[in-house]
């Protein structure tokens, strides 16, 4: 009986962990790349890690002016997403020697100011859904 009942709860536990712990994606698609020619590449980043090593980051060709990923096996929580047009192909982006940027780039939430992106005004929550998201350059 004991042996039943530790089967029965063990079985009950994998299944309410297994539905609790579906893993969620986030698409995002920038719409107005200018050209098709380099790729456009995305960092995904909560607060702790943002603008340092990203939680994933990837990369995308574009086509007709649209690139889109999909970040995938994310938990619910609060995240943003940063992305540039790396023209030259070269993995980093690139600037003038007085600092601006020479390559496109843009945020979650679509908010640009004078200056690189700030965590508050790009994050976006993730719950029980997957979320698709247009960046704008």
């Amino acid at each position: 009986m004991k042996l039943i009942v530790s089967l029965l709860v063990a079985t009950a536990f994998f299944i309410s962990s297994t539905i609790t712990a579906q893993n969620k994606k986030i698409t995002a698609t920038v719409v107005n790349v200018t050209s098709d020619s380099g790729k456009v590449s995305f960092a995904l980043y909560n607060k702790v890690t943002f603008m340092k090593a990203p939680i994933q980051a990837k990369n995308a060709k574009i086509v007709d002016g649209k690139s889109t990923i999909t970040f995938d096996n994310l938990d619910a929580g609060e995240y943003a997403i940063i992305c540039y047009h790396d023209k030259n192909e070269n993995d980093s982006m690139d600037f003038h020697p007085n600092g601006m940027p020479k390559e496109d780039y843009g945020a979650s939430n679509n908010v640009m100011n004078f200056g690189p992106p700030n965590y508050e005004n790009a994050k976006f929550v993730v719950t029980d859904k997957d979320v698709s998201l247009d960046i704008k350059f």
